[in-house]
């Protein structure tokens, strides 16, 4: 911006300052007196005439607004994101500061400059290609690098994205797929349910777990970290409160009645598995709703100093409901292994195929509103033939095929 004039008037006189893009400040070029500098940035606006801030005029802010206390500190250490999240973030910035340690001369990881972040990104792109990742693994990757950079330099992710969408079209030209876990509509669920022994303490756990997740579209994590007091049992049906959620970060919690099914029987099996938590003495409001148990039914102690507590991991529900699903006879679903959120793509499958919104199903799955999600990803409904357009067209057949077979067959003779 150097040349660029500015005026303006004090006390009858004018000053006149010269505009020069250093350090982000203005810079008066009269010698004869002290420089004023003053303060630009991009998000700057100006109205005609009007001066920019003087840096001489900035808060005068003491030491003492800097400084946390220790007790403050020790809060802002707490973790603030689901532990999931977490160790997945944090095994992706191993690799990072590894691959810029292994840099001659060695990157600095964080904040990181826009040429190592890309960088990196191209190596794990050349790391794809030889068949280590797929296209939506190594942008989940570095997606998670870019977040862990400090807000304020963070780098420019522009052209390494512009690198991942071409990688994507040509690793999907050459018959790359994205493996997604099968849906277990209802009646995959209730197949899996039957194979249950409910007569037992594990099996009123496992048929309550495989009802619940089907009906409120849990996320393994939301099963995991699911209280005592969030479920209140009707005798019409369950209201669940679900406390945080992946798009509800800021733990407001939503809830929601979920109404009783004859086939489900949501109710009966929720205060079955209550009673058991009753009995082993593990009903508090604050308790764990599922809990890890003995081949004989009893609780599973853990250490006192476990992270989680008494709350099973994410890991040990979703590896339950396969074995749920493996002893149904049913551990593939068109060739792709069962998971947890296989309940969660079924509900929603279903509910597409009896004609929910959009809306109510983003409510009911805890989607962001607006988001397509519900739609794009997680309608799998499973290769049955029923669903396919072409089969609405009649057969063909009837009075005109037999006069044109009897005609054909004249030609024959």
């Amino acid at each position: 911006m150097s040349g660029e004039r500015l005026e303006r008037l004090e006390s009858g006189t004018t000053e006149t300052a010269e505009l020069a893009v250093i350090d982000a400040e203005l810079v008066d070029d009269d010698r004869e007196a002290a420089p004023v500098r003053y303060v630009v940035t991009q998000h700057t606006m100006l109205a005609p005439g009007e001066l920019p801030p003087r840096a001489d005029e900035r808060p005068a802010w003491g030491e003492h607004e800097f400084r946390l206390t220790p007790e403050d500190v020790a809060d802002l250490d707490e973790p603030d994101l689901a532990d999931n999240t977490i160790t997945n973030r944090d095994s992706t910035v191993r690799a990072f500061k590894a691959w810029c340690a292994q840099q001659k001369p060695p990157h600095l990881p964080q904040p990181c400059t826009t040429l190592t972040y890309t960088r990196y990104g191209l190596h794990l792109i050349r790391l794809g290609k030889a068949g280590k990742y797929k296209p939506d693994t190594v942008g989940a990757y570095m997606s998670r690098i870019l977040n862990w950079q400090p807000v304020d330099m963070r780098p420019d992710p522009s052209r390494f994205k512009g690198r991942l969408r071409a990688w994507r079209r040509e690793w999907v030209a050459a018959g790359g797929e994205v493996r997604r876990a099968p849906a277990v509509t209802i009646n995959y669920n209730l197949r899996i349910i039957e194979a249950i022994d409910e007569t037992t303490n594990i099996g009123k756990r496992d048929a309550f777990l495989a009802a619940l997740a089907y009906c409120n579209l849990h996320r393994e994590m939301e099963l995991a970290d699911q209280l005592v007091k969030r479920v209140k049992v009707h005798d019409t049906g369950l209201f669940v409160t679900t406390a945080m959620s992946k798009t509800d970060q800021t733990g407001k919690g939503t809830g929601r009645f979920i109404q009783d099914r004859a086939d489900l029987q949501l109710v009966r099996r929720a205060r079955a598995w209550l009673a058991v938590l009753h009995e082993l003495g593990a009903d508090g409001p604050d308790d764990p709703l599922f809990r890890s148990l003995t081949k004989k039914g009893k609780l599973r102690k853990y250490p006192e100093a476990r992270e989680r507590g008494q709350r099973m991991r994410p890991g040990s529900l979703n590896e339950r409901l396969q074995v749920l699903a493996d002893r149904a006879g049913v551990p593939y679903i068109d060739g792709k292994k069962v998971t947890s959120h296989s309940w969660r793509a079924g509900a929603n499958t279903d509910m597409i195929a009896a004609g929910v919104s959009l809306k109510d199903r983003n409510t009911v799955g805890r989607w962001a509103d607006g988001s397509k999600t519900a739609d794009t990803v997680y309608d799998r409904p499973n290769d049955t033939g029923e669903s396919d357009p072409l089969a609405r067209v009649p057969l063909y057949g009837g009075p005109a095929h037999a006069a044109v077979a009897e005609a054909r067959a004249g030609v024959t003779d």
